[in-house]
């Protein structure tokens, strides 16, 4: 949507660098070593309490004496000694943000060791990086080209899982590929460094999300083979079961009885749903959106239109083309601006989205919930998966009649 005067000035993702922080903080044993100006670390400590960890980071004090009088880097490495005099820090990430000084931070002026801790440089500048999804797809990454020793004693009927998951998912996941024949199951991004460091030794790598695309290649260049799509909705769930049996050379007869059992079950599921009906509108800034949409989709409802923050990615390219099969308008590196306009022309009976187009939603008396807490933070994979996220949906869309009543009530 180009309209004059129209500046698209929302802000359509968190800070890059808290994807990062996500990422780094639930590592056992870290204690990241932020350095950026005071706005950052000011902004950054609050989400890595709130979201992260529930951790503090530690940051040297960056004024623009440090900056401007050249004393950043000693007052960086004295930083990393005072924080690794503590013998529980195995783990020291040096965070650098956008701010232009810190982010050309040199690597090799920095210690690879301190204490007991390793020490690596993450870069996550803003004007590199678009999303925080972005910021997470280069943390890992950084971290499996320092402590991956992949090609080295490759492990068979191994299977790193990608992305960010619901732990409820994580067990199914495993139970599920445990049928199969699969024998090990790596999830990153982890919460220990040994998760990096044996990622290195699996045959074959899940992208659940498609953000991934760094890391994917980092896979890539060391033989590992790649699976996409993820186990969402009847169709979804026995056609990456398949892959997954294809890409680790399992036995295929064994592959195909328990994908057709694992349809069953979600066809099960979407048939307790069959009266579900009306228009649903998902815009998010995870990264995840499109294959939610695909759900929605074969449970029987209308999806006129779906954003996310990320860009058009290979990874997606199944979700993109089923969900323009069926006619769904969507937008990559979306503007709220663009949700907004999507609202009004479309009418839809819920809108799934960012906090800001909830409450233009609800203004127009349109049932709204934020995806961040109400999706990705609920199982999404399997006949579970859609049991939760349609009965979730079920519910709203029966209770729209009072968002409607209330608008009336407080405009009349």
């Amino acid at each position: 949507m180009e309209k004059k005067g129209c500046n698209h000035l929302h802000p359509q993702s968190m800070c890059p660098a808290f994807g990062g922080l996500r990422v780094l903080m639930r590592i056992d044993g870290v204690q990241v070593c932020l350095v950026a100006d005071q706005g950052c670390a000011y902004g950054l400590t609050f989400v890595s309490h709130f979201y992260a960890a529930r951790k503090s980071v530690v940051t040297p004090e960056l004024m623009n004496v440090q900056i401007s009088g050249g004393t950043m880097i000693d007052d960086l490495r004295r930083t990393i000694e005072e924080i690794a005099v503590d013998p529980g820090v195995k783990f020291i990430p040096v965070v650098s943000t956008c701010v232009a000084e810190t982010a050309g931070i040199a690597e090799e002026l920095l210690p690879r060791r301190a204490g007991n801790a390793d020490v690596l440089l993450v870069r996550l500048p803003a004007f590199q990086l678009r999303t925080h999804p972005e910021a997470k797809d280069v943390t890992v990454a950084t971290l499996l080209r320092r402590f991956a020793s992949p090609g080295v004693g490759k492990k068979k009927k191994t299977l790193v899982i990608l992305g960010e998951i619901f732990p409820v998912d994580a067990m199914t996941i495993g139970s599920v590929l445990q049928k199969i024949g699969v024998e090990s199951v790596i999830a990153l991004p982890g919460t220990a460094l040994d998760d990096y460091i044996d990622a290195g030794h699996a045959e074959a790598c899940a992208v659940l999300h498609p953000f991934y695309g760094q890391t994917a290649g980092f896979f890539l260049e060391n033989g590992v083979k790649i699976v996409t799509g993820n186990p969402i909705g009847a169709n979804g769930t026995a056609e990456w079961i398949k892959r997954v049996g294809e890409a680790l050379d399992l036995d295929s007869a064994l592959v195909a009885q328990v994908a057709e059992e694992e349809r069953q079950k979600a066809r099960e599921v979407m048939a307790r749903f069959s009266a579900l009906e009306g228009s649903v509108i998902v815009a998010g800034y995870e990264g995840n959106e499109l294959p939610v949409v695909r759900l929605l989709l074969e449970a029987g409802l209308e999806v006129p239109y779906a954003s996310t923050s990320i860009a058009r990615m290979p990874l997606g390219e199944d979700d993109h083309k089923v969900l323009s099969a069926f006619g769904t308008e969507i937008r990559y590196r979306k503007f709220l601006e663009e949700d907004i306009d999507a609202v009004m022309r479309y009418k839809p009976d819920l809108v799934i989205g960012t906090t800001s187009l909830d409450s233009f939603a609800k203004e127009q008396g349109i049932p709204a919930i934020y995806y961040t807490n109400n999706i990705s933070a609920r199982p999404l994979f399997f006949a579970a998966g859609a049991a939760t996220v349609l009965g979730m949906v079920s519910g709203l869309l029966a209770r729209k009649e009072v968002f409607r009543s209330m608008k009336e009530y407080f405009t009349s």
